[in-house]
This record gives structure tokens, C-alpha cells and sequence, in this order.
């Protein structure tokens, strides 16, 4: 026979395991409407770059719109986390049928694979310039904004003394 305490910790385990089962179907179902809603953006932004004959990418349209509606407030981040770090985490996956059609133009690479050398590097070296600049940018205007508080600050003290 068993005893009570025995019969409640295992009431106890099997409570707790069906709660970790619904935390994990909720978090399942989050990471799965979050993805949903950056690909319905995604796909919004290649419709409207294909109506609209933009000369850009759907892709970087759907960034500049995922982007733009952060900034105002449109979307909220958590809204989209959990989807996009499941999409991030995985995003080697995605790597897979670009490689494998590359395997299919390997004459192009033997015969024009410096030259597509060349352009890779270039393009990393300016993404990384680019990048560069701009975190020194933001670094210097959030210097300037910290000594404007910090003066703000000491200038309505003073005034609160006088």
C-alpha cells in the first residue's frame, strides 16, 4: 500500500508535467503565429515590390516596414521575439538549397570564381566599414546626449539653490 506522501508527490509530478506540456504548446503556438506574422510582412513587402516594379528586394522592403513599424510603435517586440529568434536559431537551414544549387554551377565558379571572390569580400568589407561608422555615429550622439542630461541636471540644481 502506498503512503499519502508518496500518493501526493506523485500527484504533484504529474501536475507539474501537464503544466510543462500547456507552457510548452503555448510557446510552441507563439513561436508559430509570430512566424507567421513576419512571413505574411515578408510576403506584403514582395507583393508590393512586384505591383510597384520596385528595383529592390521584397526582403529588404519587409525589413524597412518590420523596422518602421517597431519604430512607431506599430508592432512591439515581444510580439515578433519569440518567432524571430526561432527563425534566427535556424537560420542555417535556409543556407541549404542556395548551396546546393551553387553545386549545380560549378563552371561558373571555376571559371569566374575570383572574380565572385572578389565581390564577396568587397561587399563583407564595406558591410563591415559601413557598420563601423555607424556604431561610432550612435556612440558620439549618445555621448553628447549623456553630457546634455548631465548638464540639464547640474544646471536645475543650481537653479533649485538660488
Amino acid at each position: 500500500m502506498t503512503s499519502p506522501t508518496t500518493t501526493a508527490k506523485v500527484s504533484e509530478r504529474a501536475e507539474r508535467n501537464v503544466g510543462s506540456v500547456a507552457s510548452l504548446g503555448r510557446r510552441i503556438g507563439r513561436i508559430a503565429v509570430q512566424s507567421a506574422l513576419l512571413a505574411g510582412v515578408w510576403y506584403a513587402a514582395d507583393a508590393l515590390t512586384r505591383f510597384t516594379h520596385l528595383p529592390v528586394p521584397g526582403g529588404v522592403v519587409g525589413l524597412v516596414l518590420l523596422l518602421a513599424l517597431l519604430f512607431c510603435g506599430g508592432v512591439t517586440p515581444r510580439w515578433v521575439k519569440a518567432g524571430a529568434d526561432w527563425l534566427l536559431s535556424d537560420m542555417l537551414l535556409f543556407f541549404i538549397p542556395a548551396a546546393v544549387a551553387a553545386v549545380k554551377y560549378g563552371g561558373l565558379f571555376r571559371a569566374d570564381g575570383w572574380r565572385l571572390a572578389l565581390v564577396v569580400v568587397g561587399g563583407t568589407l564595406m558591410v563591415m566599414v559601413a557598420v563601423a561608422f555607424a556604431v561610432e555615429q550612435a556612440a558620439k550622439l549618445e555621448r553628447r546626449l549623456a553630457l546634455r542630461r548631465v548638464r540639464d541636471s547640474r544646471h536645475a540644481r543650481h537653479l533649485v539653490r538660488a
